[in-house]
């Protein structure tokens, strides 16, 4: 084996949602990130209605949306590392965040999964990550929060 194997990436991007996983996958690839000095780029998608034009300025005027990048670059802040927040409007997230991964050359995505049941039981994995999974160029990593109480 050799003493300095390479990195695992040198490219994150990292998809946000606005829960509370959102935290726990920027400290993850951030603490990853700082040794070997990775890029990591964080992107929050906002869903654009097809009864909308794409182009309506709709992210540009959410508060939230831009609260979700402010906290994922004060938690890389934390961490000592530097995180680069995109905010893109698109039809479809797991799209948008394929194409993202695709323009930035990166090695390897992260979206984070809230552990949810549907009506019956089952776990809900919902549709970004099935196409996320099938279609990116990269490695996928999907971080998915630890069951509590209540989702039992």
């Amino acid at each position: 084996m050799s003493e300095n194997p390479s990195p695992v990436f040198q490219r994150a991007l990292i998809a946000l949602a606005g829960g509370p996983s959102d935290a726990r996958i920027v400290k993850l690839v951030a603490e990853l990130a700082r040794p070997i000095k990775a890029d990591i780029t964080a992107v929050h998608v906002v869903e654009v209605a097809w009864s909308q034009p794409l182009d309506a300025d709709i992210a540009g005027r959410s508060e939230s949306a831009q609260q979700i990048l402010d906290q994922a670059e004060a938690t890389a802040e934390h961490a000592k590392v530097r995180l680069e927040p995109v905010l893109l409007q698109a039809r479809e997230v797991g799209a948008a965040l394929v194409d993202e991964a695709i323009e930035r050359a990166a090695d390897l995505l992260v979206l984070g999964l809230p552990y949810r049941k549907r009506f019956g039981g089952d776990f809900a994995i919902g549709r970004t990550i099935p196409y996320v999974l099938k279609n990116a160029p990269c490695a996928v990593w999907v971080v998915r929060e630890p069951i509590t109480e209540e989702t039992m």
